[in-house]
């Protein structure tokens, strides 16, 4: 095979000896994706080497709790490479049917051969996913979540694998998953083609409620008042803001951040249905104590803290008083978002404005005292109460002044457009 799979091999012969080269195989995403012509991201091996001499080349073992035993290496320019040991060859087909999808069970090894006892080329043609066996989905529980992440990139799972989820209550199986690995689901499906499917399907199959409850509380809530929300309920119109955001930005972080910023709506009191005055506020706290739970970095936490108490104020940018708009960038700054927000908004809200003058208000937030012309003596003048005050007052007056040249000369930084 040409291009990528022969650099990929020449690499990893390069690191192993030649009296381990016939006891090596390429398998999992790195196959299927060298099948689809798709970059690949990740290199999984099937190697009947023995630990001396894995050790002899710096691999490292990881004993899993809920995985089976992996070793690993890390190199610069390909990252870490995941290696399961067998005892020999011989159990390579056995090895191939644990697997999770027959897509996943297809085989490499050093010559460029295809080794699929599966069937799994045939699938791949097809767009299909198939499990390898029918105790798939008890080897790994996890493994339903991973299969709705390939349906969010366009695969179709065969109705035999469908009927294995749905013909049973999974909640006590998934209740001993940890929740780090389902998050690490959610987040590859955010970079999908199609992330919402992801999210769809959950709620189709019935599985994932002891991981997101959220998730299943959306349908049941409506999306704020029906003039407003022609779509009804909360989880339709947070689809909606995902596809839009999503045919602007591949970053799984906005995309995240587009489909739960309204989380604050769901502790809105029902007697105030359809509307959801102070869901902004609501959604800060809720948003942090959410991303905790899901043991999310510190950035997603922050950026949906402040995505959900934001985008109200960015749905109306162009009534807000200066003061405010600075306010509001200063606020996106802290979080992370200021990139992402603005994208949020106009996902958000069909008649949104064009946000203009937001760069110019994030350039200024951004601004030091001597950018400001502002002297030490003149701040050594002020009590320390009173500095900052005088600092936002002087990035208000520079904010204005250079709006008014922004209007007289209206070419240089256009505003987001609004997402038919």
């Amino acid at each position: 095979m040409p291009g990528k799979p022969i650099q990929i091999i020449d690499f990893l012969k390069s690191i192993f000896p030649a009296n381990c080269h016939a006891r090596i195989f390429l398998v999992g995403g790195i196959v299927r994706d060298f099948l689809s012509g798709r970059e690949n991201r990740d290199i999984d091996l099937i190697a009947a080497l023995r630990p001396e001499e894995l050790i002899s080349v710096g691999f490292h073992l990881v004993r899993g709790k809920t995985t089976s035993e992996i070793w690993f290496k890390h190199y610069s320019g390909y990252g870490t490479i995941e290696l399961t040991a067998l005892p020999d060859t011989s159990y390579l087909a056995t090895e191939l049917s644990r697997r999770d999808f027959t897509v996943n069970s297809i085989a490499m090894d050093m010559d460029g051969i295809i080794v699929d006892p599966m069937g799994g080329t045939k699938d791949h043609k097809l767009g299909l996913l198939k499990v390898c066996s029918a105790d798939s989905f008890n080897d790994d529980p996890l493994r339903i979540f991973r299969a709705l992440r390939f349906e969010a990139d366009g695969w179709k799972m065969t109705a035999g694998s469908e009927e294995l989820i749905r013909n049973r209550d999974w909640s006590r199986s998934l209740d001993i998953i940890p929740i780090e690995r389902f998050a690490r689901e959610m987040l590859k499906a955010l970079e999908s083609e199609y992330p919402e499917r992801y999210f769809q399907r959950m709620l189709e199959l019935g599985v994932g409620e002891n991981f997101l409850p959220e998730l299943f509380l959306m349908q049941q809530i409506p999306a704020g008042p029906i003039i407003h929300h022609p779509e009804g309920d909360l989880f339709t119109h947070c689809c909606q803001v995902l596809q839009r955001v999503s045919n602007r930005s591949p970053d799984p972080l906005t995309r995240f951040c587009a489909f739960f910023h309204d989380i604050g709506k769901l502790v809105t009191d029902k007697s105030l249905y359809p509307k959801h005055h102070g869901h902004d506020r609501a959604g800060y706290g809720l948003a942090r104590a959410f991303c905790d739970r899901l043991r999310l970095p510190a950035t997603y936490r922050n950026a949906l803290a402040w995505a959900s108490q934001l985008h109200g104020k960015l749905n109306l940018w162009d009534k807000l008083r200066d003061t405010t708009k600075l306010k509001v960038a200063q606020q996106a700054l802290k979080g992370g978002i200021a990139e992402i927000l603005p994208l949020i908004s106009v996902a958000d809200k069909a008649d949104c404005c064009e946000h203009v003058g937001w760069n110019e208000a994030l350039r200024v937030s951004g601004m030091t005292t001597t950018e400001l012309g502002i002297t030490t003596e003149k701040m050594n003048e002020l009590s320390a109460g009173k500095r900052a005050e005088y600092l936002f007052q002087k990035k208000v007056d520079m904010f204005r002044a250079t709006m008014v040249k922004l209007s007289e000369h209206p070419h240089p930084t256009p505003g987001l457009k609004p997402i038919p």
